[in-house]
């Protein structure tokens, strides 16, 4: 059994930051991917960082990329997403999510996550 929980989430001006903490926890410890997805209202979910068991591949979508930042210490927990920068239209529910199958990928795609954190809110004003 695997428990995502997440915090961090919440209102902000644009051009200002968050940090997004997921703190995972296994009822036996195992090697994962770890994903940070949003969702906004009438959108599909999208991956928008990524990072595998050990580091070696990170995924950014292009819309973040050198805005945001993805970081894991397998050995303190939890996993982070900062984000800088932010944009109106970074408003969105974040999800972090776990993919136990392919640990060594960084897989952007939903279905191949299996554990999700219960999402935070994240709203950016103008």
């Amino acid at each position: 059994q695997v428990e995502l929980v997440e915090s961090g989430g919440g209102l902000v001006q644009a051009g200002g930051s968050l940090r997004l903490t997921c703190a995972v926890s296994f009822r036996n410890f195992m090697s994962y991917t770890m994903g940070w997805f949003r969702q906004a209202p009438g959108q599909e979910r999208e991956c928008v960082a990524a990072m595998n068991w050990n580091g070696g591949i990170t995924y950014y979508s292009d819309s973040v990329k050198g805005r945001f930042t993805i970081s894991r210490d397998n050995a303190k927990n939890p996993t982070n997403l900062q984000m800088n920068a932010l944009k109106p239209e970074d408003t969105a529910v974040y999800y972090c999510a776990v993919d136990v199958n392919r640990p060594w990928s960084a897989s952007v795609r939903p279905e191949e996550y299996r554990y999700w954190g219960q999402g935070t809110q994240v709203t950016v004003s103008s």
